[in-house]
């Protein structure tokens, strides 16, 4: 074990003060949160090493192994309490990543319960982290008192500069490239990405940012890790004792607000042979990477359309029970990423085919961002509707599954719409 982690324990309490986790994990904190529920963190206590390549597995078996050995006192024992572990993983499966711990994790349970966590080697590495807690606290009522729903900041950005990366022109190019690949390969499906940059005349404030994206996505898991903040739709995978669950995405349409339109479009997207083939691929790869874990596992017949704002997504439910002893959410997550709905089949082709046409660096957009609990409990989205942002300026990135019957212009329409949940947050004045 490193040095770093000896003597460290974590000590969870229940808390009868309600929170706002966005007002806990402020503008440096850490974040994952669907709908109310979820953690949030404050502070460092250590940082996690994960390996890419072939050292992942072991590398993810050290991680959760030195989460275990930081068991302390638990009075709730749910997941998400005792140590926890956040992170924002490359797309790149041959990268490295970072696990953070912090000093003080909020939770807040479906039914309300809630907890604090702080991690630390003595008393006074303790009360540090609790003062955090105080700290947060105390926005949070601020909050609730002077009536607004959020704990957003004061974000002084008034003027902004919005540009591609890339000409539009040539990721079109880059499309076709890979259509006609298809009809002489054994490339199946490539997802291409596209990479937009926004700077403004001020800082910008991710608590804003933040704010705004739940309200106008309250259905999506909110996150916000070392400067990478997201919403995302599309459920990795979750486990939660023995059961384990994931909500693949794959194959999109538009969404305008008028029902009637939005219900056409939507049995559009359910009758079409492009989308449905896509989204197969990705239920397929899913339900056989979960398989071997599991003494049980099963996906919905049919696939949903699942709205999100400005858009609509195929969705099916994957769900069953794992195997004892049961894998940890990080084994699920390493076996899982890179899927078929942000990668393509096969995968390693795939690969090769983003590394050379898409011609930006993913970074973590697309990458698995979560956390993990010390028993092996966690919940982790697939990095989409993000940007990192960094002082003035923000990465946003939009990616659309091509397959051999892809249309350029209709992809690129469809990465507009997809930019737009972050430019939408980002931009309003």
């Amino acid at each position: 074990m490193s040095r770093d982690l000896w003597g460290l324990r974590a000590v969870t309490r229940r808390l009868d003060d309600d929170v706002d986790l966005l007002a806990v994990a402020g503008a440096h904190g850490l974040l994952f949160e669907q709908r109310g529920s979820g953690l949030a963190g404050r502070g460092e206590a250590v940082r996690l090493e994960i390996a890419g390549g072939a050292q992942r597995a072991t590398s993810v078996g050290a991680a959760q192994q030195a989460l275990a050995a930081m068991a302390g006192e638990d009075d709730v024992r749910l997941p998400g309490t005792g140590a926890v572990a956040f992170g924002a993983l490359p797309f790149d499966p041959g990268a490295s990543g970072t696990l953070v711990v912090p000093a003080l994790v909020v939770g807040r349970a479906e039914d309300g319960t809630r907890w604090c966590t702080t991690v630390g080697r003595d008393e006074v590495e303790h009360a540090a982290a609790e003062a955090r807690l105080l700290e947060a606290v105390t926005e949070s009522i601020g909050s609730v008192a002077s009536g607004r729903e959020g704990a957003a900041g004061d974000s002084e950005a008034s003027a902004f500069s919005v540009r591609p990366v890339r000409p539009p022109a040539d990721w079109c190019a880059s499309v076709r490239e890979a259509t006609e690949r298809m009809s002489t390969t054994e490339l199946h499906k490539a997802v291409l990405a596209r990479e937009i940059l926004v700077e403004a005349d001020e800082p910008l404030d991710p608590v804003t940012i933040l704010d705004r994206l739940r309200r106008t996505y309250p259905g999506c898991m909110i996150s916000s890790i070392d400067g990478m903040v997201g919403a995302s739709p599309e459920l990795l995978v979750s486990r939660v004792g023995d059961v384990v669950r994931s909500h693949p995405m794959a194959g999109t349409t538009p969404r305008g607000g008028d029902p009637t339109a939005d219900a056409r479009l939507a049995a559009t997207l359910l009758a079409s042979a492009k989308d449905r083939h896509e989204h197969q691929l990705t239920i397929d790869m899913v339900h056989d990477t979960l398989l071997p874990f599991c003494s049980y596992l099963d996906a919905e017949a049919e696939p949903s359309v699942v709205p999100v704002a400005n858009v609509q997504h195929l969705a099916t439910l994957v769900e069953g029970r794992l195997s004892a002893p049961a894998a940890s959410v990080l084994e699920l997550v390493a076996a899982l990423h890179p899927t078929p709905a942000v990668c393509g089949v096969p995968r390693d082709l795939a690969l090769a085919t983003i590394a050379e046409l898409e011609q930006l660096d993913r970074g973590r957009y697309a990458g698995p961002v979560g956390w993990v609990d010390a028993t092996g409990n966690g919940r982790w989205a697939v990095g989409l509707r993000c940007a990192e942002i960094d002082g003035h300026r923000a990465r946003l990135f939009a990616g659309n599954g091509i397959v051999a019957d892809s249309d350029p212009t209709t992809e690129l329409a469809e990465t507009r719409a997809k930019l737009q949940a972050l430019l939408g947050a980002i931009l309003r004045p």
